[in-house]
């Protein structure tokens, strides 16, 4: 099988069971299909202690290139949870520096982590950086020990150090090593989409720290997965929250790619979640296009876009890649006992993969 196919834990991924998504995915189906995007993973846990955590680090240009800013939006469909930068984001139009998620404990660490690690790479400029990371959250405490702290520094130096193209790991890996997604293993998940428009061939992709939803809820391409094979309940109410980033290489504008970012909201519900009370939903997209140089900002910007009346073939993208790569999190995702004996089992990719045979009925 394909990179596209497999999980580099070589666990098979969503289409690799015959789940019928839709769209046209670049070559990995990974947000590592956009040109120049990297991701890192730092994954944290002790095979005799109750530490299952992670940090999940995307570089949105080469590493030589990150004081360069890319033109950004951000969106709350839920605001119970946290996304550091999000007010420039929105008045500014940018982000400068890595991307990277956690937990919810450690998202301050990670974000003086990435300072750190930006001041040493750019030295020769550190007496002038301005530097405001975007790092996300979500909540692993039911497996793993968060208020332990166990993200270090270091931790963070090694998902940055560490990224890179190619395929991208999935499920208990990174920030998304102790997540719950509808009551089953959740965690990491990614999925790509190429876009063709007047304009020309761009792709989108995506990478999502699944860790939300209640199992009656889950439902993936009309088969209500959740009343064909419940998992053992977890919850009493949705606690999780979900964390998409999109990137792309086409040339949007800031309202623009905030437009696109509102999108992922379609792409979860189609799982079934209405994105309750308790959930941090925050979606963040960037583009690499249109590359203003390195900061200070220039005294003039002149700026590439794709026609408004274009953007629907992207609106689609991104609901179709936030809807698989949920399903990518928990199909690569593995069983896992975690503090005080507490089991959280992977949804069974036969049984899913039997459903979607031909002739199948739920």
């Amino acid at each position: 099988m394909t990179d596209a196919l497999v999980a580099p834990n070589g666990r098979r991924r969503a289409r690799a069971l015959g789940i019928p998504f839709r769209g046209t995915p670049g070559p990995l189906n990974a947000i590592t299909d956009v040109p120049g995007v990297t991701v890192g993973v730092t994954t944290l846990i002790e095979a005799d202690g109750p530490v299952r955590t992670g940090v999940t680090a995307i570089l949105p240009r080469p590493a030589g290139q990150l004081l360069h800013p890319v033109w950004s939006g951000v969106f709350s469909m839920n605001g119970n949870g946290e996304l550091t930068g999000a007010h420039w984001v929105r008045d500014g139009g940018w982000s400068v520096g890595p991307i990277a998620i956690t937990n919810t404990a450690s998202l301050g660490l990670v974000h003086h982590g990435i300072n750190r690690w930006m001041m040493r790479r750019f030295a020769e400029a550190a007496d002038d950086l301005w530097l405001l990371p975007v790092v996300g959250e979500t909540y692993d405490g039911w497996l793993n020990d968060i208020c332990g702290l166990h993200v270090t520094e270091d931790h963070v130096f090694a998902a940055l150090d560490g990224a890179s193209a190619g395929p991208v790991a999935e499920g208990n890996v990174g920030g998304g090593t102790g997540m719950i997604a509808y009551e089953y293993k959740g965690g990491t998940g990614t999925a790509s989409r190429r876009v063709r428009v007047r304009a020309g061939d761009y792709t989108v992709g995506g990478l999502v720290q699944a860790n939300h939803g209640r199992g009656p809820w889950l439902e993936i391409c009309g088969r209500r997965i959740g009343e064909i094979m419940p998992p053992a309940p977890i919850w009493s109410k949705e606690t999780g929250s979900i964390i998409v980033i999109l990137a792309t290489d086409a040339p949007l504008l800031p309202g623009q790619l905030e437009r696109l970012a509102r999108r992922a909201a379609i792409g979860i519900g189609r799982h079934g979640t209405p994105s309750g009370n308790s959930s941090g939903d925050i979606f963040f997209a960037f583009t690499t296009a249109n590359d203003p140089g390195p900061l200070p900002e220039p005294a003039l910007f002149t700026l590439n876009a794709i026609a408004n009346d274009d953007l629907d073939a992207f609106y689609m993208a991104a609901v179709e890649i936030v809807e698989e790569a949920v399903v990518n999190a928990m199909v690569a995702a593995e069983t896992m006992v975690g503090r005080k004996g507490r089991v959280v089992p992977a949804i069974d990719p036969d049984r899913l993969a039997a459903l979607f045979t031909a002739g199948a009925r739920g």
